[in-house]
Order: C-alpha cells, then sequence, then structure tokens
C-alpha cells in the first residue's frame, strides 16, 4: 500500500546559507547522495536516453553547490561535451569551488539565483538541451510540478530526475540517518523528504500529455524514484 504523499517544508530551506547547522547539513546530503547512488543512476538513465545525441547544454534544476552536478559529469565521462552548463538554485550557495571542479571539462559555467518558475518561464527552447533535477522535484506539490513540467518541456529535449522513493524501505532508512552521524536538520529533512516523495506513475500523469515525448518512469536502487522525459525525433515529412 502506498502511502498517501504529504509536502512540507523542510529545515534546510528555511535556514540562513550561513547557518552552521546548514553548512554541516549541507556535507551530510553530500553523503548522503553517495549512499543512494544518485550520480551512478542517473549517469544510466542519460545514457540509455541517448543524452550524447542531444549535447549543447545541460541544466541542473535545484543545483544546489553543484557538487552533483560534477559527480555526474564525472561518471559520464569524455564522450559527454557539454558546451555550456547552468546551474540553477533559488539560494545564491558559494559556488566557487564547484566552478572551479568544472574547469577541467572546458566547457561554460553559469550560475543562476533564482525561482525556477520565474527562470523557466523566461527561456525560449533551444536545440540540444538536457534538464535534470536531483532531490528537487518533492519539494514540490502537484500543482506545482505540473506548472514546472510544462515549462520545462517548452525549454529542453530531454529531462531526467531522481527522486526519494514514497515506501516503507526509504522511510525506515531516513530515520537512521543518525546513525552515519547526520545532524537534526538532516534527520528532519530526511524523513520530510520520504514522506514528499514520489511513486508508481505520479510524474507521468503530471507531465504534458503529448506524443512528442517519450516517458519513462521506474523504481530505482533501494530507495530511490526515476523519471526520464525524451523528446521523440521528428519524423521526416
Amino acid at each position: 500500500m502506498v502511502m498517501d504523499r504529504l509536502v512540507e517544508p523542510e529545515w534546510l530551506d528555511e535556514l540562513p546559507v550561513d547557518d552552521p547547522r546548514a553548512l554541516r547539513s549541507r556535507q551530510d546530503l553530500r553523503r548522503v547522495n553517495v549512499l543512494m547512488g544518485h550520480a551512478r543512476i542517473l549517469s544510466r538513465r542519460l545514457r540509455r536516453s541517448g543524452a550524447e545525441r542531444k549535447l549543447d547544454c545541460l541544466i541542473d534544476l535545484g543545483a544546489g553547490d553543484g557538487s552533483f552536478l560534477l559527480e555526474l559529469l564525472t561518471r559520464l565521462g569524455p564522450q559527454f561535451q557539454w558546451r555550456r552548463i547552468v546551474l540553477v538554485d533559488r539560494q545564491r550557495l558559494p559556488h566557487a569551488a564547484a566552478v572551479a571542479g568544472f574547469k577541467p571539462i572546458g566547457c561554460e559555467v553559469e550560475i543562476v539565483a533564482a525561482d525556477v518558475f520565474e527562470w523557466l518561464a523566461g527561456r525560449n527552447l533551444a536545440d540540444g538541451v538536457v534538464m535534470i533535477a536531483n532531490l528537487f522535484l518533492h519539494h514540490f506539490s502537484g500543482e506545482q510540478l505540473q506548472l514546472l513540467f510544462r515549462l520545462a518541456a517548452a525549454g529542453c529535449d530531454l529531462f531526467a530526475a531522481c527522486e526519494p522513493r514514497r515506501s516503507a524501505l526509504p522511510l525506515l532508512a531516513s530515520r537512521l540517518l543518525g546513525l552515519i552521524g547526520c545532524n537534526d536538520v538532516t534527520r528532519h529533512d530526511a524523513v520530510a523528504s520520504v514522506r514528499a516523495g514520489l511513486a508508481g506513475r505520479e510524474l507521468t500523469a503530471l507531465w504534458p500529455a503529448d506524443s512528442a515525448w517519450e516517458l519513462r518512469e521506474e523504481e530505482a536502487g533501494l530507495f530511490s524514484h526515476c523519471f526520464v522525459a525524451t523528446r521523440r525525433a521528428e519524423q521526416p515529412a
């Protein structure tokens, strides 16, 4: 039986960027990402979806400090040659280390501190755009996700997301994060994230109903839920 979805505020979103508890929680989140294997999971989905054929701009929605995206690009390897990378986050976090980390990749890096809805609404459709989201979509209600998806679908060729799975095992694991030294903010937000997580075909139902897209939604690993939307190639007239 799938538990009802509950979206509630997470403490990290409410704390000042330089609050010591927030800084510690972001360190915790990097460890949690490694444990959940999201960079590995998402890199496999991008390869499976043919993302290397859509290379121009890679946009990370809710990018945080960029550490997840950097690990993802490392896993994708040199065959993925991006011209431009854009990190979008509502909070203006210290991105300097992230930008330095991207330099060996040899592409343009843009840091955007903005509301994701406002930023997406101001974009025009361009070819070769891939958007990703990691542990980000679960922050929004169904109505908000429907709007976000409509805006994203108008501005990319491929959209891929990895989120918490809303089920008993991830909920149990979220309540045990204190055992690996996570602080109170991380412990609270982990439980909230699972309760707001995704399951079944919930994201598919919210993506614009359009035959131009191929959609795939599935469980991944022990704790995660993945969604990939790929724009179908136009058939010659």
